[in-house]
């Protein structure tokens, strides 16, 4: 693998995620890096934090640094990025939809409300975390009446299955909102600009 002339480690970030999306982010900005996909049930992590009352942030955090730690403790000295979102929809977590059912539901639950993405990064080298980054977007969804709802789910296809909300910002999911306050990459995914910082601090970026 080639490396990006912007990034200087000898060896590219590994990203452990299946995420089309934030490998999209990191590609367009320069970061050279490879896919390693962790193994981690993050239902199973999920439901323990939530039940002990923790924010939506705290759960984001945890689950990107369960895929990062795991995923670094089995290469080392690679620094991983493990990265995740969770939904906030008046105190309640959305997670991926199940099934055209589940994705349905989700939007009947956020139209015409205001809902928090909020995405979290970890930077693991074996095992032990580095740094983490944070922020959060605040969306607005129009009123969708049934008829939409269904037209959109059909025409978007089977990858609102992959995101928390039943929709991608950077395509159809577009068509679902009346107002976004945050950073584009945040809704995809990613608090990419905290992420550049943190690289450049740590000697991986050109700065």
């Amino acid at each position: 693998m080639s490396l990006s002339p912007l990034w200087l480690a000898p060896a590219p970030l590994v990203l452990a995620s299946g995420s089309a999306a934030r490998a999209q982010l990191l590609a367009s900005s320069g970061i050279s890096f490879e896919v390693i996909k962790p193994q981690v049930d993050e239902r199973a992590l999920e439901t323990p934090l939530m039940a002990a009352g923790a924010t939506p942030l705290d759960v984001a955090l945890e689950l990107a640094k369960a895929k990062a730690c795991q995923v670094s403790a089995a290469w080392p000295g690679r620094l991983v990025l493990g990265s995740d979102q969770v939904l906030d929809l008046e105190g309640r977590l959305l997670s991926k939809p199940q099934g055209y059912a589940g994705a349905q539901q989700h939007l009947h639950w956020l139209s015409g409300k205001t809902h928090r993405l909020y995405s979290a990064a970890i930077l693991a080298r074996d095992g032990e975390v580095v740094a983490q980054m944070q922020d959060h977007a605040s969306l607005t969804m129009r009123v969708l009446d049934e008829a939409f709802i269904e037209a959109y789910l059909m025409a978007a296809g089977d990858v609102v299955l992959g995101s928390v909300g039943a929709y991608q910002i950077e395509g159809l999911g577009q068509h679902l909102f009346a107002d976004i306050q945050g950073h584009h990459a945040t809704i995809m995914g990613l608090p990419l600009l905290a992420l550049l910082s943190e690289l450049r601090a740590l000697k991986m970026l050109r700065g």
